[in-house]
């Protein structure tokens, strides 16, 4: 089979295509012939480690999410079966096997079903980001641990970034779950997509007081913010936040300190949530994998320049490109077709 391998950090250049045998599944595994890799910042940024070009104990192949079929089941593997259709998460968290290859090996509950009606696209989109946000949206105390249609009905929710990946997928959640959804961008561009993902309200932060017009929108404030610029922004969520909301913050772009209005916080008994899906609890993850499965079902996570999350293709022998499209902030989902 062919793979994407890279055997030292460093830039893009250092993956690179190979053959491989291909793997067989053990006990409570199944085989999945990968048909789409999904990348996140998360995939190159570790691939890059602490840039010092470390050579890697074993080869490792990146790329966390991914959709694709069971070809193989392993011994007492009885809730999949060969020829169902899938999506796949943290494939390479602690693991050297990740979706840019023909066959990955995951623990079954790695795997989750993906109906006949959802696109390889949706599901290999849905790993990092709609797991992200569903920790997001449900971190508040008192509220839903698993989101549903209806669960968040009554609230409001800011999303900051309207156009990201992790934002898009908080957006359409948050929607498909009842909320009132107000987002930040920085472009006409970028507000157009966040309103075909679903956003009621869109402020633009380059033209508009973003703490005068959500207090316009959301009089008494909103009850979370997802935030994914917290050295931008906190001053505006804490501005903006109702009393006893939750300042949800997953970021990759922060510095190792984060100054927060401390009597501002306190007056208002804000909750500060910091969040990465890979270290979540077990429970925290499978809420979340229910929740996103159900809500990828309902067609409420569908990807596409019409429905706010524009895709750019590359074939697998182009990862290194797809890597560096993602570097370079393409708006939208970078996705890899593995046969091509």
């Amino acid at each position: 089979m062919k793979s994407i391998v890279y055997t030292h950090n460093g830039p893009a250049d250092v993956l690179h295509l190979v053959e491989r045998p291909v793997p067989e599944p053990g006990i409570g595994e199944v085989r999945v012939r990968m048909v789409v890799s999904g990348v996140n910042p998360t995939d190159w940024k570790s691939r890059v480690g602490a840039g010092d070009g470390a050579q890697l104990p074993e080869p490792r192949v990146p790329n966390q999410d991914g959709a694709g079929v069971i070809d193989a089941c392993g011994g007492g593997v009885r809730d999949l079966a060969v020829g169902d259709r899938v999506w796949v998460w943290d494939a390479a968290f602690e693991r050297p096997e990740g979706t840019a290859q023909h066959y990955v090996v995951l623990p079954l509950n790695q795997v989750v079903p993906l109906p006949d009606r959802v696109s390889f696209d949706v599901g290999a989109s849905l790993g990092i980001p709609a797991l992200t946000a569903h920790r997001a949206l449900t971190c508040v105390d008192g509220g839903a641990a698993v989101l549903a249609p209806g669960a968040l009905a009554g609230r409001t929710v800011l999303v900051t970034g309207g156009a990201g990946a992790v934002s898009h997928a908080a957006i359409q959640l948050a929607t498909w779950a009842g909320a009132v959804v107000v987002t930040t961008v920085s472009s006409q561009g970028k507000a157009d997509l966040a309103r075909r993902a679903g956003a009621h309200h869109v402020v633009n932060y380059r033209e508009e007081n973003v703490v005068e017009r959500v207090l316009e929108l959301a009089p008494g404030g909103v009850d979370t913010v997802v935030e994914v610029n917290a050295t931008a922004n906190l001053a505006s969520s804490v501005a903006v936040i109702a009393p006893g909301g939750t300042i949800a913050i997953y970021t990759s772009e922060e510095p190792e300190f984060l100054p927060v209005p401390v009597r501002q916080s306190m007056t208002k008994n804000i909750r500060y949530q910091f969040i990465l899906t890979y270290t979540t609890t077990p429970q925290q993850k499978a809420d979340a994998v229910r929740a996103v499965a159900a809500a990828a079902a309902d067609g409420a996570l569908e990807v596409g320049e019409e429905h706010g999350l524009p895709t750019t293709r590359f074939p697998l022998a182009a990862t290194a490109d797809a890597h560096r499209a993602v570097e370079n902030q393409t708006v939208g989902k970078v996705l890899i077709d593995i046969r091509q």
